[in-house]
């Protein structure tokens, strides 16, 4: 299911939600390899791309031990243990620069600029849809300075469900789906009766107008499925629990900000003549 529009006026036009769209373009766009790697897919083509992430992205291993995965494998040791562990835990899939290449890497730092960072133009578009479709009315409820920082805080703990998982992983994440699940969660506890216009692919393909607690406690559950299926080896590519972790923060943050209740709307009855 693919939202397309919800049904759920706002008291006053959203601000920070297309200025966190906007970065996230002009991150993917002109920040990251994405043009000069437009059309590519040679070696370099593929190496640049994954090691602007290593150097870049939040990285498991590194948030949960608070040093690099190049700090960690000094020297290119690479036969000691806990190379081998990192290495066993990955796959051998990601290309690390040389040691010494992104020296000013700050792994704090990483876990705010990944929510920035995209694997695609099928990620980044799907990603700023949901935000689009719902982040305007959490925004309406919390306030703008608030909202901001919700939904650092969601990508935040989303990273950190993730990485508590994967502890010794040495993948990048990337992507603001953990922000954005944070939001959707609040989304849900706000309005869960309104109207969300689907898309709907099954069998078939038609569109349907579906109620908030359908489509994202439907989108939830498939999450959790999904995060079954990856430890069983069975999906992979996705950080499931960082969507899992993120949607459950945005429930608890929302109720830590205590949004500001629902303003009604003005009824402007004739004149009696």
């Amino acid at each position: 299911m693919l939202p397309l529009k919800d049904h759920n006026p706002v008291s006053r036009p959203a601000v920070v939600v297309p200025v966190l769209i906007g970065l996230n373009l002009f991150v993917f766009l002109f920040v990251q390899p994405t043009l000069r790697t437009l059309g590519r897919s040679d070696e370099a083509a593929v190496i640049e791309q994954t090691q602007f992430s290593a150097c870049r992205a939040s990285i498991p291993y590194e948030v949960m031990h608070g040093e690099t995965v190049l700090d960690a494998v000094r020297d290119g040791d690479l036969g000691s243990d806990r190379a081998r562990i990192i290495a066993a835990a990955q796959g051998g899939t990601v290309i690390f620069p040389r040691q010494g290449a992104c020296p000013d890497k700050n792994v704090w730092g990483s876990i705010l600029f990944s929510m920035f960072l995209h694997g695609g133009w099928l990620h980044i578009a799907g990603n700023m849809l949901f935000l689009w479709v719902f982040g305007n009315n959490v925004e309406d409820r919390l306030g703008r300075v608030k909202f901001l920082a919700f939904y650092l805080l969601a990508g935040t703990a989303a990273t950190y469900a993730q990485s508590a998982l994967t502890p010794m992983s040495a993948t990048p994440l990337v992507g603001a789906s953990g922000a954005i699940a944070g939001v959707l969660g609040a989304y849900l506890l706000l309005y869960p009766h309104a109207r969300i216009t689907t898309l709907v692919i099954f069998f078939f393909i038609t569109v349907w107008e579906l109620p908030a607690i359908v489509v994202l406690g439907l989108w939830f559950v498939l999450q959790v499925f999904q995060q079954v299926g990856s430890v069983a080896g069975e999906a992979g590519g996705v950080a499931y629990m960082a969507h899992i972790g993120g949607f459950v923060a945005g429930m608890i943050l929302l109720l830590i900000f205590r949004p500001r209740p629902r303003p009604q709307r003005r009824v402007v009855l004739p004149y009696d003549i």
